[in-house]
């Protein structure tokens, strides 16, 4: 089957040299908007001091004794900011809303989320001819771009992707305003009176979320990611081994753009973490691998994106080469900035900021969690070296948001020498300023067990302490306003900068 892709209505101006050109130079693709000189690209900012807004699950037992189906396995706020989604391992998704009452905090409108809607998106299912359980955990959530008074989501779990619509009903048809019995209407014969026309009345707000479109059997193996098209009519959705192209009207096809699947499995050597749309070039994408490497695809060029326009890696030292290389090197979220000039990657050990003109090396490269380097043997053996890290930019790309272990998160401000602060999301007094934390060595903590004074910037924590169960997975930042979402296991944190 051979995809049919119309060139943009643009090329119709140009001349035929210049579409000879054009043709030509299909897969050297020009993704810059000019050179960006040393004193053009931003200016340096400071380090956001966030602050405590809201927490919302279970937070009253010190014990871990959280249910599985609780653990919130991602986070996603709407285009606009206004709403906030989570699913959770139970198959559920969770909407909040951001207050409409009109309050104003510190003269910003009240930033805090209420619950909007809640539904059960997934079931758990079985494959009888695989022999296979399919969990209804929720992998992934990517909003629509808002077009009436509904809004519509996509959410899937490792085989079938859904589409909702979350609507309100806040008015019905008035109980008086029948011209007929709505009881033993089949023996009404006939109607005898005055027509009267039916009267809607207000009724308390109704929030429904009903199912669209189910998108299933496309995918062999688990899907990691989902990405709705700038366009807003097509997505892709992106297994171990394939990328597919789907119409959002259309659920019985869809189109095979990326397939790695070797002929003989035991020569298989990389597979799919993730994979995104550009914000605005409908026909760019982008996947990594478990090897650490970033393709980026054109659907201009053929229909199958087997051959990559650009792939951006790194060149491995092999002085520093050992058995945990290739796993930490495994890349678990790529992002484009907002702007497109820019992706974002987390491995297990850094973020790292890509330039779409420079595929040979990261142009900025940001520190996790070194300390945990000497730990990579424990982590392997209790899986925790697995763990899948989210990232995010801020809504002007000038800040990048990441989680960590012992529900630890790490923003860093751009182009201030990689300013970077540590902090823990835990529940305290609405409104309060956050006290950064600091991961030291055991060896190097001066004062252990010592509450920190109120002159000292940073807690210390010792690296001993911390503890992996509690981690940040799943991160998400309001794309207006410094708002960031965390899911802590079975809790949602919500900080803000007022």
């Amino acid at each position: 089957m051979v995809m049919e892709v119309d060139e943009p209505a643009v090329a119709a101006t140009t001349s035929q040299d210049e579409q000879d050109e054009a043709q030509n130079n299909d897969v050297e693709m020009d993704t810059s908007e000019g050179p960006i000189e040393a004193d053009q690209t931003f200016e340096a900012v400071d380090q956001i001091n966030w602050k405590f807004n809201q927490v919302k699950g279970n937070i009253d037992s010190e014990v871990h004794t959280e249910v599985t189906a609780d653990v919130i396995s991602c986070v996603e706020f709407s285009h606009d900011g206004e709403y906030l989604a989570t699913g959770d391992k139970g198959g559920r998704v969770v909407i909040f809303q951001r207050d409409q009452s009109g309050k104003y905090v510190k003269g910003v409108r009240s930033r805090e989320y209420n619950v909007y809607s809640t539904f059960q998106s997934h079931e758990p299912e079985f494959d009888y001819l695989k022999s296979l359980e399919i969990d209804e955990k929720i992998n992934q959530i990517r909003w629509l771009k808002k077009k009436n008074a509904a809004n519509f989501i996509l959410s899937t779990n490792d085989k079938t992707i859904k589409l909702w619509k979350i609507s309100e009903r806040e008015r019905k048809i008035g109980e008086d305003a029948w011209n007929l019995p709505r009881t033993n209407r089949i023996n009404t014969t006939s109607f005898r009176g005055r027509l009267q026309i039916p009267s809607i009345v207000p009724m308390e707000l109704i929030v429904e979320a009903s199912p669209r479109r189910v998108y299933g059997n496309a995918h062999t193996y688990h899907v990691n990611s989902i990405s709705v098209n700038s366009d807003q009519e097509t997505f892709l959705s992106a297994d171990d081994l394939r990328v597919n192209l789907w119409n959002l009207e259309i659920t019985n096809e869809s189109f095979n753009i990326v397939d790695i699947k070797p002929a003989n499995m035991e020569e298989l050597t990389e597979v799919i973490t993730a994979a995104e749309f550009h914000p605005t070039q409908c026909n760019w994408f982008v996947y990594s691998s478990s090897k650490g490497s970033i393709r980026l695809c054109d659907m201009r060029d053929r229909a199958l994106c087997d051959a990559y326009a650009k792939i951006f890696e790194e060149p491995e030292d092999p002085q520093s080469r050992s058995f945990f290389s290739e796993i930490i090197a495994s890349v678990s979220d790529v992002k484009f900035s907002h702007n497109g000039r820019y992706l974002l990657t987390r491995d297990y050990l850094t973020v790292k900021v890509w330039d779409l003109n420079m595929e040979s090396q990261p142009v900025e490269t940001y520190p996790v969690h070194n300390y945990l380097r000497t730990k990579l043997c424990a982590l392997y053996e209790n899986d925790s070296i697995f763990d899948k890290f989210e990232c995010d930019w801020s809504g002007d790309d000038k800040h990048i948001l990441t989680g960590s272990y012992h529900n630890l998160f790490r923003t860093y401000a751009r182009g201030n020498d990689g300013d970077s602060k540590t902090w823990e999301a835990r529940p305290q007094e609405p409104y309060s300023q956050l006290r950064s934390r600091s991961v030291v060595p055991s060896a190097k903590r001066k004062r252990p067990n010592v509450p920190p004074t109120p002159e000292q910037t940073e807690e210390e924590l010792s690296s001993d302490q911390l503890q992996f169960d509690r981690k940040i997975l799943h991160t998400a930042w309001h794309p207006k306003d410094n708002i960031i979402a965390l899911a802590a296991t079975n809790n949602l944190y919500i900080f803000s900068d007022v």
